[in-house]
């Protein structure tokens, strides 16, 4: 290049350059970046300024600004002496991505700043808004993924934040990507919103010619109404879910704060929820964390509102009956708020006569006991129900059993909660979608959850014989029952039930550790029908037990039984356990006059008094590293 001192930042030849990046570098918001609550009614607009004028303590002049919601991906920006120097992502609203070599690809955004009005550049400058894709150009680039044989996206907020988030900035310019800018953070301090988006006008920033002030929730209410009509949103070449409306007093809208992410003063008043049709296969009873059975039907595959889903509430039997929905339905679909997709119609002209009605259970499909209505809700006689299949379900993930991360207690009773899951064995059996369509769950997240279950399919066998969370059997009784099978096998749950089931106690007697107790405990576990099915729904659902060979070599401790008592300062009693069997010893969860030693640890409990009274040789801490040496 000849003359390279006369290139400026803000030249159209520097908008595709670069090379791509190895990683996306984090960038924190000087201010956070909050996310809007939704509303989907004139009542829960009515709500939500009588809880703004309850805060401030004061009656507020009802003037808002009013902006079309674009269904694409927020982004900061940051100019100084009006060049463009950082772009970044929301993130998790403290800290984003930085994104700025891929967003001066995007010609709607000003790499420099003009001076075309009342309104001054300032030194530094932040404003915010939304990169989307148009229609047109979603079908250009989908087509062209078909073409490819590459998977299409499946809406444009998807290929938005998609090709925002390329390391190779040619591939986001290859895209088209468009933007409205709608805030202004720092900079200049105005007393209106609308006059932040004639200021963004004046600098050369895009702001949308269809926002509004309207000085009336009734004008709001008109304006979301009529932005609401399909004929009218097919006129615009980009998709909106809805309209945002701020209180445009920029005074009041600091006062009012922010309540969790969302600020008070603004709203997401969303359009009627998408609704498709589909077909009913199933409906399931799923027992919640209250003991309420949720019926939930299980459908064929349909996307709404961007994600693919099989299942839907149900909410009740009433409901159930309001809509006279039988299994075999076809049915309309919608997704709307906080919730799984719901079921909010029956076409019944489209009935065969292969429908089946819908049969309540008499009895809870978790312990047996008999359903009760309690108004609408179906629930378990027995009131313990809900809280111990909760900790059963937790028991089943945790970490010494199958080890699934991110299926915390919250999330677990979600899951529960919305019908999602009811024994292990749906775990399994989740889809990406159903996922999604929570709150707090995007795409990205949902598809990391479901990757790391089906990570965690393969499990050793004295991992999975203790995540079934059979009464007196902990991870020492588990590795014990492990021994009852070959080698370098790998099985299936259901094949492990046969073999138990079959067993006399007598040869689980015969087992170190295991006593008359704990023997009629496994017996009763695995003769239980329920659990049978468990094991059969395990294995379809596709999980498979691992018996690993183990080392041969006698150990300088070999045949010797070791109890731990006491917590251990040098090593965790894993460690410990873990370094007494590779010498060849055995761990026991009990002391009988087959334990040969007694590892005592600071605050030893009652192992210790009976290893005492049994005459059993006790080891301090520093006498079992000496023997481990």
């Amino acid at each position: 290049m000849m003359y390279p001192e006369l290139i400026t930042p803000d030249s159209p030849t520097q908008r595709i350059g670069g090379e791509p990046l190895k990683e996306f570098k984090k960038v924190r918001h000087e201010k956070p970046m909050t996310s809007f609550n939704d509303a989907f009614s004139e009542e829960d607009m009515e709500a939500w300024f009588s809880r703004a004028e309850s805060y401030l303590k004061r009656k507020l002049k009802q003037e808002f600004y009013c902006e079309l919601k674009i269904d694409g991906l927020a982004i900061e920006l940051i100019y100084e002496k009006g060049e463009l120097v950082t772009a970044s992502t929301r993130g998790d609203g403290k800290t984003g991505e930085n994104i700025t070599q891929n967003v001066r690809t995007i010609d709607a955004i000003p790499l420099r700043l003009i001076t075309a009005g009342k309104y001054s550049v300032p030194e530094k400058l932040i404003v915010r808004g939304e990169v989307f894709i148009t229609k047109k150009e979603l079908e250009r680039t989908n087509a062209e993924q078909r073409k490819k044989g590459e998977k299409p996206f499946a809406n444009p907020r998807n290929m938005a934040a998609g090709s925002l988030r390329q390391l190779d900035p040619k591939i986001t310019a290859s895209r088209k990507l468009d933007s409205f800018e709608y805030d202004i953070v720092e900079g200049l301090n105005l007393d209106a919103h609308n006059e932040e988006h004639e200021a963004m006008a004046s600098w050369g920033f895009k702001t949308n010619k269809h926002n509004r002030i309207c000085r009336s929730l009734k004008e709001v209410f008109e304006f979301r109404e009529r932005w609401g009509e399909k004929k009218r949103r097919e006129e615009l070449d980009y998709e909106i879910d809805g309209v945002v409306v701020i209180l445009n007093d920029n005074g009041i809208y600091e006062e009012a704060g922010v309540v969790g992410k969302a600020p008070r003063a603004a709203i997401a008043y969303k359009f009627s929820p998408q609704e498709v049709t589909t077909i009913v296969k199933e409906v399931r009873f799923q027992v919640g964390r209250t003991g309420t059975l949720t019926p939930v039907a299980v459908m064929d595959p349909v996307n709404v509102g961007g994600v693919t889903v099989t299942h839907a509430t149900l909410h009740n039997l009433d409901q159930i009956e309001k809509l006279d929905l039988r299994i075999g339905d076809t049915v309309v679909v919608s997704r709307a708020g906080d919730v799984i997709p719901q079921v909010t119609a029956v076409i019944t002209e489209l009935r065969t006569g292969k429908e089946r009605p819908i049969m309540a259970p008499k009895t809870c499909p978790i312990d047996g006991s008999l359903t009760v209505r309690d108004g609408v809700a179906l629930k378990c006689s027995s009131r313990d129900c809900g809280a111990k299949h909760k900790e059963s379900l937790r028991h089943f993930v945790s970490k010494s059993a199958f080890d699934i991360e991110g299926i915390g207690p919250k999330v677990l009773e979600r899951f529960m909660d919305e019908g999602l899951i009811s024994d292990a064995s749906d775990i399994f059996e989740l889809k990406k979608g159903d996922i999604a369509s929570l709150p707090r769950f995007g795409e990205r997240s949902a598809e990391n959850l479901i990757q790391e279950i089906i990570s965690k399919k393969n499990i050793s066998i004295e991992r999975f014989i203790y995540s079934l969370g059979i009464i007196h059997v902990g991870e020492e009784t588990a590795i014990t029952l492990s021994t009852m099978f070959d080698e370098g096998q790998i099985i299936e749950p259901r094949d492990i039930g046969h073999r138990f089931e079959k067993m006399a106690e007598e040869e689980l007697l015969s087992l170190p550790d295991i006593g008359p107790k704990v023997a009629k405990s496994i017996k009763i576990w695995f003769s239980d029908e329920k659990n049978a099915k468990l094991l059969e729904d395990l294995s379809k659902a596709g999980v498979l037990v691992k018996i690993e060979k183990k080392p041969h070599e006698k150990g300088k401790l070999f045949g010797k039984s070791f109890v731990l008592t006491g917590s251990l300062l040098s090593m965790t009693r894993g460690e410990a356990k873990s370094k007494i069997r590779n010498l060849g010893g055995e761990i026991s969860e009990s002391v009988s006059n087959r334990t040969d030693y007694v590892v005592a640890g600071d605050e030893p409990g009652s192992k210790y008094d009976k290893a005492i009274e049994l005459g059993i040789r006790i080891l301090s801490e520093n006498e079992l590293k000496k023997l481990l040496e």
